[in-house]
């Protein structure tokens, strides 16, 4: 297994979905941090010296769409990726991330995209 031990930071408010990408990101080697909403994934990440951030689009009171905007705010360096059950965001909200996926595309797409976030070099 390839040691890159990034530290991710994944927000979303369904907890089944946030544990299965915490499994997923940690056995491909990542460093995970999580939050169950806006608020807390925005403490998380001024906090923690986050690499990257695996958003939800679709929480309740903070949509990730506005977390995205107060992330850019702090760490605009930071790549996004943000995570939809919706296809067809507004381009409001696909401009202020890196990149955007639904989350019917599955781990391995996940895994893909993060890791073209991560280390632009090595994806060929």
């Amino acid at each position: 297994m390839k040691q890159n031990s990034h530290l991710v930071l994944c927000v979303d408010d369904e907890q089944i979905g946030l544990e299965v990408r915490k499994i997923l990101l940690e056995r491909a080697g990542y460093r995970v941090l999580t939050a169950s909403d806006g608020p807390a994934g925005l403490e998380v990440f001024s906090a923690e010296p986050v690499e990257a951030v695996v958003l939800d689009y679709s929480m309740p009171g903070m949509h990730g769409g506005e977390v995205a905007v107060k992330m850019r705010q702090t760490k605009p360096q930071v790549p996004i990726l943000l995570l939809s059950a919706y296809i067809g965001l507004s381009a409001e909200v696909t401009d202020v991330v890196d990149l955007y996926m639904t989350k019917g595309e599955g781990a391995p797409i996940l895994l893909e995209k993060l890791s073209s976030l991560l280390d632009p070099v090595s994806t060929s």
